[in-house]
């Protein structure tokens, strides 16, 4: 049977990426094959296009141009192959990430956004999309205390607001797609909420 396609998605600070492998490791104890990957990334030439994406100045319309070219080489050289042979694909932000930052917080068009979602994806979307979901406030505070920022992390509190305005509006257009965690809640208790939503799936 093809794989399953987990992504987990929430502004910076949020907490997601600390569950990523913990999770991985709890399906590879129950016998699941699981890979884990990140977008932009997961390939070396989408994680050359990460690095410019990350650390380059440039407009709203190059950025989603260069996260879609960089989805476009994950998808067809390392999702799609994985779910094909039965893998369990854990992915560090997905197509909802594009609409939340590029639509969101910078203000891109969405109808040019989802014409290349279109075409990029050609109906691939995930399984199940964990969103950790925080205070633009609260996931500062952790920024600025864990690691330097970067071009996207040095935004202000008012694009972040847009940003979880974004992801809010992903979330009600595909609400059985979505799983909404309370990240201000205690790491353990987030892991526990997770695990619950997992096991609910029948994974």
């Amino acid at each position: 049977m093809p794989g399953r396609f987990i992504t987990f998605e929430g502004i910076d600070g949020a907490g997601k990426s600390s569950h990523i492998e913990p999770l991985a490791q709890w399906l590879r104890a129950r016998g699941h094959s699981v890979v884990v990957t990140r977008e932009p990334g997961g390939t070396p030439l989408a994680e050359m296009l990460r690095e410019l994406l990350l650390h380059r100045s440039m407009d709203a319309m190059t950025e989603a141009l260069i996260v879609f070219a960089a989805r476009r080489d994950h998808l067809r050289q390392s999702i799609e192959p994985a779910l094909a042979a039965g893998t369990t694909v854990l992915c560090d932000r997905f197509t909802d990430a594009t609409f939340a930052y590029q639509g969101g917080g910078r203000g891109f068009a969405h109808t040019v956004l989802d014409h290349l979602e279109a075409w990029v994806q050609q109906g691939r979307q995930p399984d199940l999309t964990l969103w950790f979901d925080l205070p633009p406030e609260v996931a500062a505070r952790r920024r600025a205390a864990a690691r330097p920022a970067d071009r996207f992390e040095s935004e202000d509190a008012e694009f972040f607001q847009r940003v979880r305005a974004g992801y809010e509006a992903r979330r009600m257009a595909d609400p059985t797609r979505f799983t909404v965690l309370n990240a201000a809640a205690s790491p353990s208790e987030v892991w526990q909420d997770l695990v619950s939503v997992v096991e609910g799936r029948g994974w």
